[in-house]
């Protein structure tokens, strides 16, 4: 699999051999969204909570009278029946939403995405991507001489620099190749790839 070899101008440069065990693989559309649906479940806190009726604030005293409203009958307001009362089944605060996934169907669900993404042409990559100052300014000109707008960048080492002037791009997500989830690599547009970072994905994924 030949992929684009970009230059610092985001000018096509010549290109780049990769392996077909990483960015070759046949499309597997139902594994992929598995593992994207488990990294969203597993990123959930489940801390939200909700009250019963034995915990909701109340009081005991009975609202009307048994007989003679013509209304249902009532003993308090903390009835599930009643606004404001406790839930029946209520969601507790120690839920767990964590999905388990295979290593081996995690590297091939990955490698899944990195072909697809090199046959959609959405995956390119560079010699090095650096920053000599954490000025924002500066890399979002060197993007914009790129023609990036949605980018997400797998380098090998992300210095202070190159952190300090990404972090506050709000399309922008700049990562080493053990952070790189699937997630992020379907959201952004376009992904770049350095040749270091290319080095480790082949050890991780291949």
């Amino acid at each position: 699999m030949q992929l684009e070899l970009l230059n610092e101008q985001g000018q096509s440069a010549s290109k780049y051999d990769a392996p077909e065990t990483v960015f070759g693989r046949e499309y597997n559309e139902a594994l992929i969204h598995q593992i994207v649906v488990a990294f969203q479940a597993n990123a959930r806190q489940g801390t939200r909570a909700q009250k019963d009726r034995e915990q909701v604030k109340h009081s005991t005293k009975k609202p009307f009278r048994q007989k003679g409203t013509g209304r249902a009958r009532a003993g308090m307001t903390s009835s599930p029946l009643w606004r404001g009362g406790g839930r029946i089944f209520p969601n507790s605060p120690d839920e767990n939403f964590t999905q388990k996934i295979n290593k081996k169907m995690y590297r091939a669900g990955m490698a899944s995405i990195f072909s697809q993404l090199a046959r959609d042409g959405r995956l390119a990559v560079v010699e090095s991507l650096t920053v000599d100052s954490p000025k924002t300014k500066q890399l979002a000109a060197k993007f914009k001489a790129m023609n990036l707008e949605s980018v997400l960048v797998i380098a090998d080492e992300v210095d202070e620099n190159l952190y300090l002037a990404s972090r506050n791009l709000p399309n922008v997500l700049i990562v080493e190749p053990r952070y790189a989830d699937p997630l992020s690599l379907v959201h952004y547009k376009k992904v770049l790839v350095t040749k270091g970072a290319m080095d480790k994905l082949k050890e991780m994924f291949a």
